[in-house]
């Protein structure tokens, strides 16, 4: 009896740039195994640390039962992952190196001449790949579900927390672009009833040469609505600062740039925007004048995801390279979990000095990824050649 290959494990050996050279092909094998492993270490404890935290969160506000607890961990959870990944691919290629410095094989290559940069590339490769799918794939999907919790659990909070852009009883919105400013007050809203306001008052600028916005005109409205394009007002009267009010309008529409489905929840969180709409709401946040300093430095730690799980992986393989039989392996890979923790810490330094605006966003972004790459290629540089 013939047995054929199934076609997606020849797609997959298709692949595999080293599917010719069986050397980098079993460092590779050996490397993803050992990734994995760590993932669903990694995976576990994010999993338990979630789940009591959502136990705790809703289990004095909410009637909710433990396979709704358990669902709302599965949405929330991957957004986590993904933060600890590169701790993943650390781990995985220290657990790699070291099974095969343990069992001889590193040993054997080294005497065969084999070169540092060959063994490693495979798995470095490997790991960039993977932050490329990162990007495309796992974080649309980890946004889409955290979004989903985010609005479940804002239906089980029971708590009397004021609605999103409500102060004091009232709401606050904002639209704009590059000439025109508006400010709107509502002094409430129809829960009944998507975008529809009551006692709604609106100041109008114009952006002149200098980018200063000046006040041109006020139009108080006894409702309004917010339709796809635009607002329908209804016994709206205008006032500008030349001339008395007008007389009241039945109708009065007004162009939006807003979307109804979204203007009236909470400020978006970054862990609940994807990849593909970041630079469409930077866009959308700078016309409107709101800061874009969150988003923009989510876009940038997004695009340099595939450079820091190459980096942490090179890191993780190069600390492992030391011969058992010369000892103090185990230093070794304390120095390298160790430097993947400074890596981290520094990230989320940057992070905030970003936020902050004491350095360039672009800067906070790349500079860690930058930094673990060039500190783990010295390091390499340093083993292979002294």
């Amino acid at each position: 009896m013939n047995l054929t290959r199934p076609q997606f494990l020849d797609n997959l050996i298709y692949l595999n740039p080293w599917r010719k050279s069986r050397l980098e092909t079993y460092i590779l094998q050996t490397c993803i195994s050992a990734f994995l492993s760590a993932l669903m270490v990694v995976a576990a404890l994010i999993f338990l640390i979630e789940y009591v935290s959502i136990s705790k969160m809703l289990g004095a506000k909410a009637d909710v039962s433990g396979l709704s607890v358990i669902g709302l961990m599965l949405e929330k959870s991957p957004g986590s992952i993904l933060v600890l990944l590169p701790f993943a691919f650390l781990f995985g290629a220290l657990f790699a190196f070291v099974n095969l410095n343990r069992r001889s094989e590193l040993i054997a290559m080294r005497a065969a001449g084999v070169s540092a940069w060959r063994f490693v590339m495979p798995a470095t490769v490997m790991a960039f790949a993977f932050g490329l799918l990162t990007i495309g794939v796992l974080n649309p999907a980890a946004s889409l579900l955290n979004d989903h919790y985010e609005r479940v659990t804002a239906r089980l909070d029971q708590a009397d927390a004021p609605a999103p852009g409500q102060t004091d009883g009232a709401i606050y919105l904002r639209q704009g672009d590059g000439h025109q400013q508006i400010v709107i007050r509502a002094a409430s809203q129809d829960d009944k009833v998507i975008g529809h306001l009551q006692g709604v008052t609106f100041w109008i600028y114009d952006i002149d040469a200098s980018e200063v916005p000046v006040f041109r005109k006020r139009i108080d409205a006894q409702e309004a609505t917010l339709r796809p394009g635009y607002w329908q007002l209804r016994n709206a009267q205008e006032a500008t600062v030349a001339g008395p009010a007008t007389a009241p309008y039945d109708v009065l529409t007004m162009p939006s740039n807003l979307d109804p489905q979204k203007a009236f929840r909470k400020y978006a969180s970054t862990q609940s925007v994807p990849f593909w709409r970041l630079p469409g709401l930077i866009h959308q946040n700078r016309i409107s004048g709101f800061s874009t300093a969150l988003y923009e430095l989510k876009l940038h730690q997004l695009l340099s995801t595939p450079l820091m799980f190459a980096a942490m992986t090179a890191l993780g393989a190069v600390f492992s390279l030391r011969l058992m039989r010369l000892g103090g392996m185990t230093g070794l890979v304390i120095s390298g979990i160790s430097l993947g923790f400074v890596i981290f810490f520094v990230n989320q330094l940057f992070s905030s000095m970003g936020k902050a605006g004491v350095i360039p966003i672009f800067l906070a972004g790349w500079s860690p990824a930058i930094l673990a790459m060039l500190a783990a290629m010295t390091l390499i540089v340093y083993t292979e050649d002294g």
